[in-house]
């Protein structure tokens, strides 16, 4: 289970993964349906999520080092990682600025991770577990903030956040460059065969970056701009 050379055959749509993502998307659908009867226990979800985001980058960590792997490239500078210390930060101080940032990058990015993911190990190992149960916990943390904490994301917050994910994304691209990483994906795609793997080399790819992350925050807008429109008519 902890093995680093063993379970290394991971299959895109297998049966454990089609089955993580299926209970995924109920515990989905139990936060939405039930989420007036969750107000009750608004305390033990934060708290658990909270507890499940630390303890999922701490652990991939603390397994890496013990396992000998570590390089400059295992340093939390992923938007999954991001989106971890954005969700882990607002679980502890509100802001509405950082809340917007993570609804766009924390949402469907994590939803997709899970769809196409980036992974070596199949169940039953460590890392199939961490990866999904990490991927899980931010969109649920969303869930969180915007079903029992009430934030809501105004329209011009996709232009905002889209300028600082490209701000951010500069001093990334550099430090990819020094250090030869691949930090945001943004010097190549993914390893394994993801969504990544079809926008192309050299400047396509970054043309098609930018296009997609247009279009992903359109798209997670969405349901957002229904939700603020239904609650107006209420």
């Amino acid at each position: 289970m902890f093995s680093v050379t063993e379970m290394q055959n991971f299959t895109m749509f297998s049966f454990s993964h089609i089955v993580t993502f299926l209970l995924f998307l109920l515990v989905c659908f139990v936060f939405i349906y039930y989420r007036a009867k969750l107000q009750a226990h608004k305390a033990l979800i934060k708290w658990t999520l909270f507890s499940i985001l630390i303890v999922c980058e701490v652990l991939q960590h603390t397994w890496i080092i013990l396992t000998g792997q570590w390089e400059v490239k295992e340093l939390p500078l992923q938007l999954c990682s991001l989106s971890t210390f954005l969700a882990i930060f607002l679980f502890l101080k509100k802001n509405q600025k950082v809340f917007n940032l993570l609804y766009f990058i924390g949402l469907l990015p994590a939803i997709l991770s899970m769809v196409t993911p980036e992974l070596e190990y199949h169940f039953p190992h460590f890392r199939f577990f961490k990866y999904f149960l990490h991927h899980s916990a931010i969109p649920l943390s969303v869930l969180y903030f915007i079903l029992i904490e009430n934030y809501r994301v105004p329209k011009k917050a996709i232009i905002h956040s889209l300028l600082i994910l490209n701000i951010i994304a500069v001093p990334i691209y550099v430090l990819n460059q020094l250090l030869d990483t691949n930090f945001f994906y943004l010097a190549s795609p993914t390893d394994n065969e993801t969504i990544l793997s079809f926008f192309g080399n050299g400047i396509w790819y970054y043309i098609n970056l930018e296009i997609a992350a247009i279009v992903v925050f359109c798209i997670t807008y969405w349901p957002m701009a229904w939700l603020i429109k239904r609650e107006k008519t209420l």
